[in-house]
């Protein structure tokens, strides 16, 4: 069982919004619309994504690697590595 199952539906929520705004800045771009009106636009739907991934790896944190963490040894080394790596992944982006 996965860390964010409990708000399966609120994130696929999210995810819909999100894939609308997406929609919505592809016909901004079709329309030939103002360069600034379509980065800000860009820069929301980032902002939303963010907030997804940061829900997503809060909830990892809580859930999996606090698991692993707890029934040590190598799952809990392998669990904590995987958390390093998408947080570092987060913060390049």
């Amino acid at each position: 069982m996965n860390g964010y199952t409990q708000d399966r539906v609120a994130y696929l929520k999210r995810l819909r919004r999100i894939e609308g705004q997406i929609r919505g800045i592809a016909k901004m771009v079709e329309n030939d619309e103002y360069c600034i009106d379509v980065l800000t636009q860009v820069s929301a739907a980032t902002k939303a994504l963010e907030a997804v991934a940061l829900g997503l790896l809060d909830e990892h944190l809580r859930h999996c690697v606090v698991q692993a963490v707890a029934e040590g040894g190598q799952v809990a080394e392998q669990k904590v590595a995987e958390a390093s790596a998408a947080i570092a992944r987060l913060v390049k982006s």
